[in-house]
């Protein structure tokens, strides 16, 4: 929504800015898997938006909170496992299988190789909980659509018959946790994403009122087979004040 390929979205911090003058809390929420939380809020920032790192709400900051003191087998980004605070991580005799996102880089392909994914397969057969960061089947770059580890995740639970806890977006825990941050009820709060699925179907579920962007991952023909719309629809993040302060 604020970038694509670490290219920001014009308008995009002059829009965050104009937000916190109109009063608004704001909670920058992220499925992002392949930055810490420290260096993803530094990158945002690098764009001209005004950022605490606490402000930023990651899955691996959630993963970490909902495996801690379990023994983990890890297939994620390794710039994130600084963020994996209080998991024990390990090659085998697992409690959990945890898989994060991927990336654009060469590194995903050594992460969910072969082997690595039928180590978890084996964990799972021999009683590991499956986990993922998220379930997204594809992300958007500069280079276009690419494919992300969603399809990962369904393979593993295809083999060993098991479901996922999903626990980024749209998890209904990824957003109670947004909600007690801010401390607000879901009624009074707005999800503003480009993922129909992630961001306006999962808030919707969660009570949460939404807008959809037209930029990154949106595309048209998602909207209209979308079985949940948003409250609202906008070119780009450029345009929310002025929606928001309308409706």
């Amino acid at each position: 929504m604020l970038h694509v390929s670490g290219h920001p979205i014009l308008g995009g911090a002059k829009a965050i800015a104009k937000l916190r003058e109109a009063g608004h809390t704001l909670r920058f929420v992220t499925n992002n898997t392949t930055h810490s939380r420290q260096a993803l809020a530094a990158e945002i920032r690098s764009f001209g938006v005004e950022l605490e790192d606490e402000e930023l709400q990651t899955t691996p900051i959630a993963a970490a909170h909902a495996l801690a003191g379990k023994r983990v087998l890890a297939l994620t980004m390794p710039a994130i496992v600084e963020d994996l605070e209080g998991i024990e991580l390990v090659g085998e005799g697992a409690d959990a299988v945890l898989l994060g996102g991927a990336d654009e880089g060469f590194e995903t392909n050594r992460i969910f190789s072969y082997y690595n994914l039928a180590r978890a397969f084996a964990e799972l057969q021999e009683g590991a909980e499956l986990y993922c960061l998220h379930k997204n089947r594809w992300w958007q770059t500069s280079r276009g659509a690419m494919l992300d580890a969603g399809v990962y995740v369904a393979g593993l639970e295809y083999a060993a018959e098991t479901e996922a806890t999903v626990l980024g977006k749209p998890s209904a825990a990824y957003f109670a946790a947004a909600l007690e941050a801010l401390d607000y009820e879901p009624g009074q709060t707005w999800m503003v994403g480009d993922d129909v699925e992630a961001d306006i179907g999962g808030a919707t579920a969660f009570g949460l009122r939404s807008v959809l962007v037209r930029t990154g991952k949106f595309r048209e023909e998602a909207l209209d087979e979308a079985t949940v719309k948003p409250d609202g629809v906008v070119d780009s993040i450029a345009g929310l004040p002025a929606w928001l302060e309308e409706h």
